[in-house]
């Protein structure tokens, strides 16, 4: 069984590191400005900014807060670039905490094509539970291979992948 954490674009283990995942936000517009940048939940960055009207997400997925301490109104981030806060559909340029989000997955069966299953690219990180699987860079169980056996898998190198580019795995019967 391989459990992965699912995050759009990406796959994450929260209680890992998570490498790739940062959100970064601007006082002004288009990314310009101070800015203050988070790699984990922040439950008050409004002393390090006085204002946000732009945020760029470069992995994972985030729950931005009006007020510090996860209150006031939210906002979902995805990857991408939110050049000004109507772009997020904030009302105001006001934001003082942030999340990170996870959703997970397990797979026990064979998987020819990670895309046509889960929409996604790349895996990140994973478990294997049991047994052994192999990864695959492209669909349909082609390309590089990488064997799995049981453990904790926090970033691709440690499966001796250079980058996290997984398209199919299968386990490995006897």
């Amino acid at each position: 069984m391989l459990t992965f954490l699912r995050h759009r674009g990406a796959w994450l283990e929260r209680k890992m590191s998570r490498a790739g995942t940062k959100v970064t936000f601007y006082e002004d517009k288009n990314f310009l400005g101070r800015y203050y940048e988070c790699d984990s939940d922040c439950p008050d960055f409004h002393t390090y900014l006085s204002r946000c009207n732009s945020i760029r997400v470069d992995g994972g997925t985030w729950v931005a807060y009006e007020r510090p301490n996860y209150a006031g109104n939210m906002y979902v981030l995805t990857h991408g670039e939110y050049p000004d806060y109507h772009h997020w559909m904030g009302l105001n340029d006001r934001l003082g905490s942030c999340k990170y989000i996870q959703i997970m997955f397990e797979a026990t069966e064979d998987c020819p094509s990670i895309m046509e299953e889960w929409h996604m690219r790349e895996v990140h990180a994973c478990r294997v539970l049991e047994g052994v699987w192999v990864f695959y860079e492209h669909p349909n169980y082609r390309g590089r291979q990488y064997v799995l056996p049981k453990g904790e898998y926090r970033k691709p190198v440690e499966w001796g992948a250079a980058s996290p580019a997984v398209q199919s795995f299968r386990s490995i019967s006897e």
